[in-house]
């Protein structure tokens, strides 16, 4: 995460670097309007989230420089959201703006900002291991947009292997690419009676073969083609993903939800240890008790043997 968006710094001058390293035919939509701002405003908000992010779960911060977590996460929180909803802003053009893609940038933005709340929600109420699982998550969820590229660079070449993939594409952005003399020998339609003006050219449609080759309209084919499976993946992988690694780490979770009793007990909380949403409200899970009680009853009950 953060050796990515270091990476992606540069792109926050957006007309110059953004615009020369976006997949082929992007930047015939960001270059203007509410797309235009959508793009500033998400590069400005997710790029900075994701390096600031990296610190909240270096121990040394943590125990060492609790307001710098603290500030650093609401900065987060706000960072996050923000770019939550310049993503869903973007989505309609975003690789070509498919259903599925609208779709799963939905999806992620509401993963994402419901881990946000359980966070936030569960650190005011000091149930410090469920802060630490929803952050985890929260995450997790945020990096599927890196395993997201790496699919669909591989499925881009499966697809130009294939051979008979094709995407739809307006003939305003194949002319934003291409000459018009090859547009005019490629795709005739584009330069016919029909589509002379430039709002006739962002509706009228062309074929475009999915190939990962020199033609940069098929280039850009071959990444639209796979993006939204690619994006529906990667959010499937990150969230078996880090549920498995919770369920492998049960160790720390029960000494942070011992932190925790310890925590709503200095604080007055009534039910010390089971302050806010557990599991035991809603399921048929036992009564949690923490350690000291255990070991306490445990020693009275050898006592009175």
């Amino acid at each position: 995460m953060l050796g990515f968006c270091l990476a992606k710094l540069p792109s926050l001058d957006v007309a110059n670097r953004w615009s020369k390293s976006a997949a082929p035919g992007e930047w015939y939509w960001f270059q203007h309007g509410i797309y235009r701002i959508g793009i500033t405003l998400h590069l400005s908000t997710v790029i900075p989230a994701g390096i600031l992010m990296v610190w909240q779960f270096v121990p040394v911060i943590r125990h060492r420089a609790i307001l710098f977590h603290r500030i650093n996460g609401y900065i987060i929180i706000i960072l996050v959201l923000l770019g939550n909803i310049s993503g869903m802003m973007i989505a309609r053009r975003a690789f070509g703006g498919a259903l599925s893609t609208q779709g799963a940038v939905g999806i992620l933005a509401i993963l994402t900002t419901t881990g946000l709340f359980m966070a936030y929600y569960n650190i005011k109420k000091l149930r410090i291991e469920q802060h630490r699982a929803w952050m985890l998550r929260t995450m997790f969820y945020l990096g599927s947009i890196i395993t997201t590229r790496l699919i669909v660079i591989i499925s881009a070449q499966i697809l130009s292997k294939i051979g008979s993939y094709h995407v739809i594409m307006t003939c305003g952005e194949i002319l934003s690419l291409r000459s018009t003399e090859y547009v005019g020998t490629r795709y005739p339609s584009c330069l016919g009676a029909n589509a002379t003006t430039t709002a006739d050219l962002d509706t009228h449609l062309v074929p475009v073969l999915v190939y990962f080759g020199s033609n940069l309209e098929e280039i850009a084919a071959s990444l639209r083609a796979p993006f939204g499976m690619s994006l529906w993946l990667a959010i499937f992988l990150h969230a078996v993903g880090v549920e498995i690694y919770l369920a492998l780490t049960p160790r720390e979770a029960q000494r942070l939800r011992q932190v925790s009793y310890e925590r709503q007990l200095e604080a007055g909380h009534q039910n010390a240890g089971s302050a806010g949403l557990v599991v035991e409200k809603f399921g048929d899970a036992d009564q949690w008790c923490a350690t000291e009680r255990i070991q306490k009853e445990e020693h009275e009950t050898n006592t009175n043997r």
